[in-house]
């Protein structure tokens, strides 16, 4: 047994200059091992107020008791203003409201059965892309979860021209963008200009235009009654039930942006993850191939399995499940004051940051038993629902709850069994992966698999 890698911790008092250089380098770098045990951590700057809540009971006042009282940190904006626009990660009220209204239909339970077909196809060109020997898993995941998107929002594979130049360009603004722009510690005005690097700045805008041509594409699609029906025609043609608008092109590539970003980069995130943790755990591994030959006569034939499946992978779904636990792509959730508030004997003026962080309460020493350890079969034991419901944010809560998040546990252990099906995954020594956290949580050197064709059974 191996115990998952944790992210070197700063001390408990290190200067604001040097805290500012971690945090420009690595989000999770610069929070105190003490985290995993404190109630509630303050940070009292004169440019900056922020507390991390981190007891269920602050957490669920923030996220779903009042969290019209808690919206969405201008100061998130800041660094993804350029590529996500007006999109529904970023805003607040009435028009995340509306955006809501117009989004949700699209993931509800149907919809989501009618696009298991793609996520197949994208899986199958997964498994047969792989190659025997070392592979650095978390740019094949990157891939794969590319192909879904694109298949399931456009139906068009990642070979598409158009979608591999998407997935390109995002690959490239990743490397570019900054973790901390300096509109995010101090508040400007909106006429001043931000700071970002040149190609941070190109790469968001070849993004944008190249989905913008997709997105009309589709526009002229509809109008001529010859689009597919995919996610993407179904969100451009709901109409808001109060308002009765539906998506302009504009509006509809900042929702593809965040789409893009939401449904692309936190999932290549937490199946890389999970395929190290399985690698680490073979005796486990071997529990969760045997239940992946459920897949073998679709896998013979090519033929697509039913959405029922799925609930034939139960250890597979726990494995994700505490994968998501132990590294959530998202590590903190920011929301401002929209009042006055006191928490635990801390004033808060309008306008401070509250930090709830997914790391940090899904590792929890007060809510998790063995916090730090790869135990899925803690899923199995009643006593999980409690500490999940205390402490297991992967995708948010309340009304926030990311929309997508049914569609992400299907796409994940669909593709985890198909993997597992053809493939054994084994930790190489001396390449452990060290987590840290840029737009999601990442290994700072890749995570390296040796993959072996797995043997069939009889």
């Amino acid at each position: 047994m191996t115990r998952p890698p944790m992210p070197a911790h700063r001390s408990d008092r290190v200067s604001l200059w040097k805290h500012l250089a971690m945090f420009r380098d690595d989000i999770l770098a610069t929070q105190p091992a003490r985290l995993y045990r404190a109630k509630m951590a303050e940070v009292k700057l004169p440019f900056l107020h922020s507390v991390m809540v981190n007891t269920p009971e602050l957490v669920r006042l923030v996220l779903q008791e009042r969290p019209q009282d808690f919206p969405k940190s201008d100061r998130v904006r800041e660094g993804l203003r350029l590529l996500l626009g007006n999109s529904v990660f970023v805003t607040n009220g009435a028009i995340w409201e509306r955006q809501r209204r117009m989004i949700d239909p699209a993931f509800e339970g149907g919809r989501l059965r009618d696009t298991f077909p793609a996520m197949w196809d994208a899986a199958q060109a997964t498994a047969a892309r792989l190659q025997q020997g070392q592979v650095e898993i978390e740019a094949e995941m990157s891939h794969a979860a590319a192909d879904v998107i694109f298949r399931t929002l456009f139906s068009v594979p990642i070979e598409d021209d158009t979608a591999a130049q998407v997935y390109q360009s995002f690959r490239a603004h990743q490397r570019s963008a900054p973790i901390l722009n300096p509109a995010a510690l101090v508040r400007l005005p909106r006429w001043m200009p931000r700071l970002f690097a040149r190609e941070t700045r190109a790469t968001a805008a070849r993004i944008r235009t190249l989905i913008t041509k997709m997105t009309a594409a589709r526009m002229a699609a509809i109008e001529a009654g010859t689009a597919p029906d995919d996610l993407a025609t179904k969100i451009m043609t709901t109409r808001d039930p109060v308002t009765g608008d539906s998506f302009d092109t504009e509006e509809m590539v900042d929702q593809v942006a965040i789409f893009f970003l939401a449904g692309h980069e936190t999932s290549a995130s937490a199946l890389a993850w999970t395929l190290y943790l399985i690698a680490t755990h073979p005796d486990w591994q071997a529990q969760l191939a045997t239940e992946a030959e459920a897949l073998r006569p679709h896998v013979e034939t090519g033929t697509a399995p039913d959405f029922g499946l799925l609930k034939r992978f139960p250890l597979i779904r726990d494995t994700f499940r505490e994968a998501l636990r132990l590294y959530p792509p998202v590590p903190m959730l920011v929301r401002e004051t929209a009042r006055r508030e006191i928490f635990r004997k801390r004033r808060l003026e309008v306008g401070a940051q509250v930090i709830v962080s997914p790391w940090h309460m899904g590792r929890h020493e007060a809510i998790w038993p063995d916090p730090h350890e790869f135990r899925p079969a803690r899923w199995q034991e009643p006593a999980t629902r409690t500490h999940a419901r205390d402490g297991y944010l992967p995708f948010s809560a309340g009304p926030r709850v990311c929309t997508g998040a049914g569609f992400a546990m299907a796409e994940a252990v669909l593709i985890l069994a198909r993997l597992l099906h053809d493939w054994e995954f084994w930790a190489i020594p001396g390449k452990v992966p060290e987590p840290i956290a840029h737009m999601t949580v990442r290994a700072r050197e890749g995570i390296w698999l040796e993959l072996r064709p797995r043997a069939a059974t009889a």
